[in-house]
């Protein structure tokens, strides 16, 4: 690697998805890092229509987790794959865009997580989840003000065990014209 290009793209090739976690609580400033990368993700017409909210509550993370399963097509005891924090990425369904925003926040905050060593999974479902009433008055709770769409959750925290090796790409997407 010659250049901070290369450096970077090497961090985003090597990122993989993580599904079982140490209990270990990534430290605050890690998670901090991690939600600023999504602040300054690419949005249209720099609407930046995102939330963000930071989970380490263990009760929350049982309701969520209980609620987030309730939506699974497949047999789950945990869909966060017991993660110690889970970031919540919702986006004001106002802006148009508010979908690929909020997309491109996951992707920047797991490319983020994965330079300081933590395993991140999208885990779906968000959509589902915050369209449950008690759900919604969570949010008004915490000052969430307007109609926010869940876009996922990011299960966080340091891998258990090596990352998952990759898989090949698949050829013939990319031309040139």
């Amino acid at each position: 690697m010659n250049n901070t290009s290369d450096i970077v793209l090497e961090q985003m090739k090597s990122r993989r998805s993580v599904r079982k976690f140490s209990p270990q609580m990534p430290e605050r400033w890690k998670l901090e890092k991690v939600v600023e990368a999504g602040l300054w993700a690419p949005s249209g017409h720099n609407k930046q229509p995102w939330a963000f909210i930071v989970v380490t509550d263990e009760e929350t993370k049982r309701q969520l987790a209980e609620d987030n399963k309730a939506f699974c097509d497949f047999e789950t005891t945990n869909p966060f794959y017991d993660a110690p924090a889970y970031i919540i990425v919702l986006a004001q369904k106002s802006t148009r865009t508010y979908v690929y925003d909020g997309a491109l926040a996951m992707g920047q905050m797991m490319i983020a997580a994965h330079t300081l060593g933590l395993g991140t999974c999208w885990i779906h479902r968000a959509r589902q989840t915050f369209e449950l009433t008690h759900w919604q008055k969570w949010l008004r709770s915490l000052g969430f003000e307007g109609e926010y769409e869940g876009i996922g959750h990011l299960a966080i925290g340091y891998p258990e065990g090596a990352l998952p090796k990759a898989r090949p790409r698949k050829e013939g997407l990319v031309k040139f014209v």
